[in-house]
């Protein structure tokens, strides 16, 4: 059974990706459905030293002595919920859009978390935010896992995204300019509705 210490952790200012923040998605299939998304904490983050001493806390809470050993084997097999952005590959073999030079953070839930406006005031999926690429604030439990079937981890619980500010949005794309059509004002003047079949 897994021994369940937490530290809650909120980190400012993080840019948000992979949002499952309305409904429950599952991961793979046949797993059970849960709410979920990235952060993407750009640069020298300051929040970056809090999430690294909750690790370590939660760490030591679960292994004791062994902490630092078995975090740093936790960590070498990608089983920690913050990870080096250029890791982050696409299809393509590129670094996903925004991950490059950042380091960003995995978390989860099987319970809605609360999502909130700037003013606190409840947001639902019809407000169109949170979306992918703006900026949020994130609440997290973070807690070392030891599970006989899934093994050791170091995970962070979703609790909460308040929205921040407006960001470019990722995977939106961009419009098409007017000049990729022709004009069409006089093509069709002589054109007779008779014409129809």
């Amino acid at each position: 059974m897994t021994n369940r210490r937490e530290v809650k952790v909120r980190v400012n200012n993080v840019r948000l990706s992979f949002p499952e923040l309305f409904e429950a998605t599952a991961m793979n299939e046949g797993e059970k459905p849960g709410f979920s998304a990235q952060f993407i904490l750009e640069g020298d983050h300051p929040d970056l030293a809090t999430l690294k001493k909750a690790m370590v806390e939660v760490a030591k809470g679960q292994w004791g002595d062994k902490a630092e050993t078995v975090l740093k084997q936790l960590q070498g097999q990608d089983r920690v919920f913050l990870r080096r952005g250029d890791e982050k590959i696409d299809g393509d073999g590129n670094v996903m859009d925004g991950y490059a030079g950042n380091r960003y953070l995995t978390a989860r839930s099987y319970v809605r978390p609360t999502i909130v406006d700037r003013d606190k005031s409840p947001l639902s999926e019809n407000d169109g935010k949170p979306y992918s690429g703006c900026y949020v604030n994130a609440y997290l439990a973070i807690w070392a896992q030891q599970h006989p079937k899934y093994g050791k981890r170091i995970n962070a619980q979703l609790q909460g995204v308040q929205f921040a500010r407006d960001g470019d949005a990722f995977g939106a794309g961009k419009s098409a300019s007017p000049d990729v059509f022709d004009s069409l004002a006089d093509e069709y003047s002589d054109f007779d509705d008779d014409d129809l079949v």
